[in-house]
């Protein structure tokens, strides 16, 4: 049977339809045509696993075609890769705005700082902060503002903290520079009433010699010195000895002038006799250079052969005793643990004090047999001493350049001898009473008034260090100098005119002595002999 869909319709000749005819002839068929049951669609399975499969390969892909990308622009220099370091737009907006309130809050501040009008005082407060006090072109007021700009950062408690750190500092700058005291013993106490009863007949006894001798007229006393100056200018070699294997650093004369003690590098101490220069002994106890060897004041004179004649020092520390008799030391004074340089008897006997690169000197007390005193004063090592010929002071002379007179009856230092350029070697006091020698590394020897506690002259003496300086005992008119230009020279005193140049070593002057009589004089050098000088 056939139906109304499957009729088919003969050709014809007509024209074809237009757009507009073919739009209206569909609608009219949609109309007529019922609508389509929409089929349900069955599904066989979960396709979720199937999607995920299909998204992570499609992640996979690209992310390698990615990372190959990103590691080829690492590679060519045209990707930078940072820390991992980041910094939120938040953050850098809430610094903005905390800078502009510090400056504002600053500003604030620095209003309220009151500053003073006083250019000065405004300089002085620049400098205790630490600020340049002026700045090119810039004027009283452009520096108050800049005063109170810095004191509106720094806080205007700063200039009077600054100021109380330097009255601080100044304070303790102050205590470092002045003398302390400490209690002593009662053995000081004891020596220093000792010492104040046994030089006080002697200085008046000096005194009273003083005033005689400015009695004499002065053609006497012109007479008198010229007689010396002609002795002194014809001074010659009387004897010269070799006195050791090594350089012989130390000489000195006994009270008696008939003995001579010297100390050589090799340890061995001698005594000679004079002026035949015969050793009489040799005494054996140190093992390093000796420093210093003396005779005990009145030894040979009053003292028995048995007691304490001479004292030693050496560059160990020890510090020996020995008496006429005996080859070996009959006693050790220890303590020291740096070089001791010098040893100096005191003019009674009693005491002994030495000289230590330890920074100090000591007193010893031989009748108790103790140090009474241990005295600091000098910031580097102490080369050598001496005593004042009435006992009451004592003179110190270190490689700090300075040199320090100490009262021996109170322990104050009362004179400050400054002005040596270099270490002073040697001092000697005068028999006057009231000069003292110095000399120095810087080849000059000075003579200092203790009166007025100035430099009266500098000798311009060698051409090197002086090693040694000793006054006339008997009357001080003439000074004798020893350097390391191998010569020793005598002065005039006062005056202080080249007199006499011992000249004859063949090595450094080490030391230089005078006898208690005031007729020879010994040198000793580092070529190992030692001379006697006499005036013809």
């Amino acid at each position: 049977m056939a139906t109304k869909n499957n009729v088919l319709f003969p050709e014809s000749n007509e024209k074809p339809q237009t757009e507009q005819q073919k739009k209206e002839v569909s609608m009219s068929d949609e109309e007529d045509v019922a609508p389509a049951v929409k089929k349900s669609r069955v599904f066989y399975g979960s396709l979720e696993e199937k999607e995920r499969e299909r998204l992570s390969a499609n992640v996979a892909s690209s992310s390698a075609t990615g990372s190959d990308a990103v590691r080829a622009g690492i590679e060519a220099g045209n990707i930078n890769i940072s820390s991992g370091e980041t910094l939120e737009i938040e953050e850098r907006v809430s610094e903005r705005q905390q800078e502009a309130l510090a400056e504002f809050e600053r500003r604030r501040r620095a209003r309220q700082i009151t500053v003073s009008t006083d250019d000065a005082e405004v300089k002085a407060g620049l400098r205790a902060l630490g600020e340049p006090i002026t700045l090119f072109g810039e004027g009283p007021a452009d520096r108050r503002e800049r005063l109170r700009s810095v004191l509106s950062v720094v806080g205007p408690d700063a200039l009077k903290k600054s100021r109380k750190d330097e009255e601080r500092a100044k304070r303790s700058q102050d205590e470092c520079q002045q003398t302390w005291y400490h209690e002593g013993s009662a053995s000081l106490k004891d020596a220093r009433l000792w010492l104040a009863r046994y030089s006080l007949p002697r200085a008046m006894r000096r005194l009273e010699a003083a005033r005689t001798q400015k009695e004499v007229t002065e053609a006497t006393k012109t007479i008198r010195q010229q007689e010396l100056h002609k002795s002194l200018r014809n001074l010659n070699n009387f004897c010269s000895q070799i006195g050791d294997d090594r350089p012989i650093s130390f000489c000195h004369f006994s009270p008696d002038s008939k003995m001579l003690a010297t100390a050589s590098w090799s340890g061995l101490c001698k005594l000679w006799s004079v002026p035949d220069c015969n050793l009489i002994r040799t005494l054996r106890g140190h093992n390093t250079n000796v420093g210093a060897f003396v005779f005990r004041p009145q030894a040979g004179v009053s003292l028995n052969q048995s007691d304490v004649s001479l004292a030693s020092c050496a560059a160990d520390g020890t510090v020996k005793l020995w008496n006429l008799e005996s080859d070996e030391p009959v006693a050790d004074i220890e303590g020291h643990s740096e070089r001791v340089s010098r040893v100096s008897w005191h003019p009674s006997g009693r005491f002994l004090g030495t000289t230590c690169y330890d920074y100090s000197w000591r007193l010893w007390d031989l009748e108790v047999q103790e140090e009474i005193l241990h005295q600091e004063g000098h910031s580097k090592g102490v080369h050598d001493l001496t005593f004042h010929p009435d006992g009451s002071l004592a003179a110190t002379g270190g490689l700090d350049a300075f040199g320090r007179v100490w009262d021996l009856r109170t322990g104050r230092c009362v004179v400050f001898l400054e002005g040596h350029l270099k270490e002073i070697y040697s001092l000697h006091f005068s028999p006057n009473g009231y000069h003292l020698a110095t000399g120095s590394g810087d080849n000059t020897c000075k003579v200092w008034e203790l009166r007025n506690r100035k430099c009266l002259y500098t000798v311009p003496a060698h051409q090197n260090l002086l090693s040694a300086v000793r006054f006339q005992p008997t009357d001080g008119h003439f000074l004798l100098t020893g350097a390391y230009d191998n010569t020793a020279k005598v002065w005039s005193h006062p005056g202080w005119m080249p007199l006499k140049t011992l000249a004859g070593h063949e090595g450094k002057v080490m030391g230089v002595d005078v006898s208690p009589d005031g007729k020879l004089i010994a040198t000793c050098s580092y070529d190992r002999t030692f001379k006697l000088w006499l005036s013809e």
